[in-house]
């Protein structure tokens, strides 16, 4: 591996801008592709449309609905970190099996807090995991489920399956939410490694995500997949959305352990050209050199909403140098959402719908010209399509 000249700050977000399809809007017919580059975290429900409206000219909130709904080239199901996620459906592989934790410690640490679950029902996580698993194709057979129904008829389902002793303990109250019992808990916690062995995935219904077979609902089975492979791929379209990065930081990302993060890293060893970045050793595709020196520059205004991949990066100082302003940003809940011009993060955004009127609060972080107002102000009618408004009322302050 070589070692290339220091990379700066602005280089680097000029990469990852561009690989995140934020530095230009891709033409009418680049959903797939942009949703593709790193997968679009769906919380709240809604924003898996905001931010592929940020990358693709003329998106339509109909166009994604369609894409899910109709033609199923979009799939939502649990991915990275057991967050909602929407990937192309050609993709699944990728951010299905590319995060299954494949042992027992692995799955302990995908779902973090479960432990003590297991434990006092005297089971393992695997063993867990393949019950729920089983029954999971039982229970859906046919039909699609909001997760608290579906929950209770799983756990039903398990019970039969159980030793006596097990029984007892699977029936006793869990501890996690009033009144549940231990063992709802439990396949609870196992959904969201059942959904990366491409079980089942999400529908809208009612205006609720309901959960369905996936074989059902595409009409065949997903295509099989090498974990080992599908984790080397999710890798290498890390390292093109967020390099210069580390296993360290990939780990957290996918929310799976830095020995599991490493394994996958490994495969593309030979593919990684090693950088000095801010002073310490990160890496970077060589295939992605000719971008990282001459990226593109960024134009234009993109409201990012909270949970967006660019903001998923696991270096935020390197966005947000000052840390009283991450603070307000990446909170514990009720994060805001970023307003990015020509590249740079200027403000925060939040909306509030009153009727058929979006409100757009935006909070700069530092008076803003006339000229970037008025850019600001004129993406921000954009927004309220996929809100399901007809108008915008913008206001700004500062912080």
């Amino acid at each position: 591996m070589l070692v290339q000249d220091r990379i700066a700050v602005d280089q680097a977000l000029a990469f990852r801008l561009d690989g995140h399809y934020l530095a230009r809007r891709s033409p009418p017919g680049s959903m797939l592709r942009a949703a593709g580059a790193c997968g679009i975290q769906n919380t709240p429900p809604g924003s898996a449309a905001l931010s592929l409206h940020a990358r693709v000219e003329g998106l339509t909130p109909g166009d994604v609905e369609r894409a899910l709904d109709i033609d199923k080239t979009l799939m939502q199901t649990f991915s990275l970190r057991g967050a909602a996620y929407v990937s192309p459906t050609a993709d699944a592989a990728v951010f299905t099996r590319g995060v299954l934790p494949g042992d027992e410690d692995s799955m302990r640490f995908f779902i973090r807090g479960a432990g003590p679950a297991f434990d006092k029902a005297g089971m393992s996580a695997a063993e867990a995991v393949r019950l729920t698993s089983d029954a999971v194709l039982e229970v859906l057979d046919g039909r699609a489920l909001p997760k608290s129904e579906l929950a209770v008829e799983l756990a039903d389902r398990v019970a039969e399956r159980l030793s006596p002793g097990q029984l007892e303990a699977w029936r006793s109250p869990g501890g996690y939410a009033p009144r549940q019992p231990l063992g709802e808990a439990i396949v609870r916690f196992c959904l969201y490694v059942n959904a990366l062995e491409g079980s089942f995935c999400f529908v809208t219904r009612r205006n609720a995500a309901h959960f369905v077979r996936t074989d059902q609902w595409l009409g065949a089975p997903l295509s099989e997949a090498d974990p080992q492979e599908a984790r080397a791929g999710l890798a290498r379209r890390y390292i093109s959305c967020y390099g210069p990065s580390t296993p360290e930081h990939f780990s957290e990302w996918v929310g799976i352990s830095l020995a599991g993060a490493s394994n996958a890293w490994e495969p593309m060893a030979k593919e990684l050209v090693e950088v000095d970045f801010e002073g310490r050793k990160a890496w970077i595709r060589e295939p992605d050199l000719p971008r990282l020196m001459s990226p593109r520059e960024p134009e234009g205004t993109r409201f990012l909403p909270p949970h967006d991949p660019y903001l998923q990066m696991r270096d935020r100082a390197t966005l947000i140098p000052d840390k009283g302003l991450r603070r307000l940003i990446w909170r514990a809940v009720g994060n805001p959402g970023i307003v990015l011009y020509k590249g740079r993060p200027v403000a925060m955004w939040r909306p509030q719908k009153k009727g058929k009127t979006l409100g757009i609060s935006i909070e700069q972080f530092a008076p803003l010209a006339q000229a970037e107002r008025s850019d600001i102000e004129a993406e921000a009618t954009t927004l309220p399509p996929f809100k399901g408004c007809t108008k915008a009322d913008v206001g700004f302050k500062s912080l």
